[in-house]
């Protein structure tokens, strides 16, 4: 299978401020890429890339006073597999984990386990560890929280999210790792492609998309407690501890977003893109993912 994806984004920058970007493809799929993937910024501007302490690509730049336009588009081989289930897929004892996944265990910024601990051990204590206890997590999460793009809100905690039970799909996954981390299942936040392969198009405008992994039978599965089932076609940008970790963009000083647009579709055998690459998309994103100013 081929995928098309991409965006169109800009922001208006009232002065030169620094800003650190997260939209490339995780190196783990850079061998899967059939065109070039290259971020085009107008004006040109000097901008590098540098890997973060997650692995994940970020690029600087300092962006000139007014607008900045930053695109990206480009095709990528997918196997058309759903995501792995393996039922027998066991939960390790903490002792038993890698040093590299204790960091999955702890709180953080949007995932504040010390406030839900309780509940966690309450409700899924009981459900034997591993798959069964996840996937019992991801019904009772996606059953709990009610989607809206407009309840977006980037700042919502893991805790603020389940007692006000609205949210987008960043919320889903920070409520369903925190309680898979509240019960020592080391679990991390993932950002990325995810279009409507497979399942009926949802009319609501295109946008990256947030789901979780967690690490049980000694590896990472892929879950998604906002669709709660199995999907075709994620392209993965960046992984971290939550939603801080993987901002899309990140400015050190007053950044306003004026156009945001993604595209993510699959590319049918006898299609082949046009000159500049681009189809035209004009969606605008209200799904509240991350833009920091620091």
């Amino acid at each position: 299978m081929k995928i098309e994806a991409g965006y169109d984004i800009a922001f208006h920058f009232p002065q030169e401020t620094a800003m650190v970007l997260m939209l490339s493809v995780h190196p783990e799929r850079r061998h899967d890429l059939l065109t070039a993937h290259s971020i085009q910024f107008s004006p040109e501007i000097v901008a590098r890339d540098y890997l973060d302490g997650f692995g994940n690509v970020c690029t600087r730049l300092v962006a000139p006073p007014g607008v900045l336009e930053i695109r990206n588009r480009f095709v990528i081989q997918d196997s058309g597999m759903s995501d792995e289930v393996q039922l027998d897929a066991e939960q390790l004892p903490v002792d038993k984990l890698p040093d590299e996944i204790l960091i999955y265990l702890l709180g953080s910024r949007y995932c504040d386990t010390q406030k839900l601990s309780d509940l966690a051990w309450a409700m899924f204590g009981p459900i034997q560890g591993g798959w069964h206890r996840v996937r019992a997590i991801c019904d009772y999460v996606h059953n709990h929280i009610q989607f809206g793009y407009h309840h977006a809100r980037n700042d919502r905690t893991a805790a603020e999210g389940h007692e006000e039970r609205i949210g987008v799909c960043r919320d889903f996954a920070h409520l369903a790792i925190t309680l898979c981390r509240c019960l020592n299942i080391p679990a991390r936040y993932c950002t990325g492609y995810l279009g409507d392969i497979g399942v009926p198009r949802d009319p609501a405008p295109m946008d990256f998309s947030a789901w979780f992994e967690v690490f049980i039978g000694g590896r990472w599965f892929t879950f998604d407690a906002r669709h709660n089932h199995s999907r075709v076609g994620r392209i993965v940008i960046a992984r971290g501890r939550d939603a801080a970790d993987v901002a899309i963009s990140t400015s050190f000083g007053p950044a306003i977003l004026t156009r945001f647009a993604v595209v993510t579709e699959e590319l049918k055998e006898d299609e082949s893109l046009s000159p500049d690459g681009c189809r035209p998309t004009t969606a605008q994103s209200e799904a509240g993912f991350n833009f920091e100013i620091a």
